[in-house]
């Protein structure tokens, strides 16, 4: 409503756009304070990320959950006013339910150690097997299958970090893969590992997820926690595999193609309607806990974000979508359908902001690339400065959905967050809506309200979307086609 304008201008000062930085900015100062009131005064995104946290709980992609999830977040939109609000569907390969995993030493002492399946592998035969322990080092996966895989058959394989560390830290996940389906050619009956190398983060923690993008793998591969992950290896060393038992008992359900969606709502633009501005996170978690900041935050805070937009009265010059994916942690696969979905409308998206670092502030907005907008974004940032002025950088993300965005030539905005808990609560059982800070969250949405109406509402479109020859160009000069080839991302020769 208009009559909100005047009476939210006293939040130029909450936001730095007085003065100076009025001057600076583009984007019409007095809207970007209506829309700020609305999103600090009225903010929704606790109580939704409690209800969506609490109520739904863990929402792993194609799951009951996730489908309760896709129809709360269908009403949400609905009830704030958006427009063409809709459930897009897509098919994943595979659907996957986790089982029990019950793991215990037998020799030289007996002791049950605590440990969880990653997602997407396999089981074990029923009742469990009986296993002698072999150490793998992690560090060199490949050497290490070439030489000793002839004697892992009917083994339990200890992924165990020794010597340099790879300059990459993904280096290890993305030698996963080969070295799972080796494992399981070769006989060995489980792998203890996580998604890269060293021990669990945090004191009895597990932290699951998948080990390849989009895989299925048929070895049962286990998550320790630290302390029983460094017993494990104490005891090898002090003596010796041979003297190491284990009894496994996995049990997952891997089922065939399954049904999902991501769910989608627009702010019409009021001159440009057909450029589009994407904003939002991925509504699936994993399934441990209840997914509060991996991406419950992410997803509310985009929720939040639309409603402080609305409710302000305000319209931007081009379209604000909310998109909450789906399969994201399953590899990128929501938003990659999106893509997919959309390739012939892609030139007219300007770009996606993207929330999914946990539960702390936004630090830099990583562009994914474009360093083009870098300059139009300028005045943006300086503008916040009651949040903490963030940095920009041409850094690009593939880690969650703004991935597919910059392979398809749109600027894919991470949100980078400073989220030192995040270690913690990433993927384990403390991903709950108590660790989640609830002042950082509004915030959080406060700002990614704001910087959605300011790149919507620009004079001039942000930049515009490259070329396929541009994207390789930039991915090649960041030197990510290795990795987009082991993720099965890259789309050149």
């Amino acid at each position: 409503m208009k009559t909100l304008r005047g009476a939210v201008c006293s939040s130029l000062l909450i936001l730095g756009l007085a003065g100076a930085g009025a001057a600076q900015a583009p984007a019409d100062a007095a809207a970007l304070a209506a829309v700020a009131g609305q999103a600090l005064m009225q903010s929704q995104a606790n109580p939704d990320l409690q209800q969506l946290s609490d109520t739904i709980g863990g929402r792993v992609t194609g799951s009951p959950q996730a489908q309760a999830a896709i129809a709360w977040a269908l009403a949400k939109m609905k009830a704030m006013g958006l427009k063409h609000v809709h459930a897009e569907p897509w098919t994943m390969d595979h659907g996957w339910t986790r089982g029990k995993a019950a793991i215990e030493l037998t020799a030289p002492v007996r002791r049950t150690l605590h440990g969880d399946s990653m997602g997407w592998v396999g089981s074990t035969p029923a009742g469990g097997v009986e296993a002698e322990l072999v150490e793998v080092n992690s560090c060199q996966l490949p050497q290490e299958t070439q030489a000793h895989a002839g004697a892992w058959r009917g083994k339990a394989l200890l992924l165990r970090p020794q010597g340099p560390r790879p300059k990459n830290p993904i280096s290890t996940f993305v030698q996963m893969a080969a070295f799972l389906k080796a494992a399981h050619q070769a006989g060995a009956v489980a792998v203890f590992a996580g998604q890269g190398a060293g021990a669990s983060a945090g004191m009895n923690l597990t932290h699951t997820g998948v080990v390849g993008f989009n895989t299925v793998f048929e070895i049962p591969v286990v998550n320790l926690t630290a302390e029983d992950q460094l017993l494990l290896e104490r005891l090898l060393d002090l003596h010796g595999g041979a003297a190491v038992r284990l009894h496994v008992d996995v049990e997952n359900h891997v089922s065939g193609p399954t049904p999902s969606a991501n769910v989608m709502g627009d702010i019409p633009g009021r001159e440009d309607p057909q450029q589009i501005v994407v904003i939002g996170g991925h509504l699936d978690s994993w399934d441990l806990s209840s997914g509060a900041t991996d991406d419950g935050t992410g997803a509310v805070a985009a929720l939040a974000a639309a409603q402080a937009i609305v409710a302000s009265g305000e319209r931007p010059r081009r379209t604000v979508r909310v998109v909450l994916f789906t399969g994201e942690e399953q590899g990128l696969l929501g938003s990659l359908a999106y893509v997919q979905t959309h390739q012939n409308e892609m030139a007219n998206h300007v770009a996606a902001l993207i929330l999914d670092e946990g539960q702390g502030p936004i630090s830099a907005l990583q562009v994914g690339g474009h360093d083009d907008v870098m300059p139009a974004l300028e005045p943006l940032v300086h503008t916040l400065t009651a949040f903490g002025v963030p940095k920009i950088n041409d850094d690009s993300s593939f880690d969650t959905d703004s991935g597919p965005f910059i392979l398809a030539g749109v600027a894919g905005i991470n949100l980078s967050q400073d989220s030192p808990a995040y270690a913690f609560t990433h993927h384990s059982v403390v991903d709950t809506f108590d660790h989640v800070l609830p002042d950082v969250l509004v915030r959080n949405a406060a700002e990614l309200g704001v910087m959605a109406y300011y790149v919507a509402d620009l004079p001039q479109r942000l930049g515009p979307t490259w070329t396929p020859a541009q994207v390789e160009a930039k991915l090649k000069a960041q030197h990510l086609e290795e990795e987009l080839r082991a993720f099965g991302l890259w789309r050149w020769q």
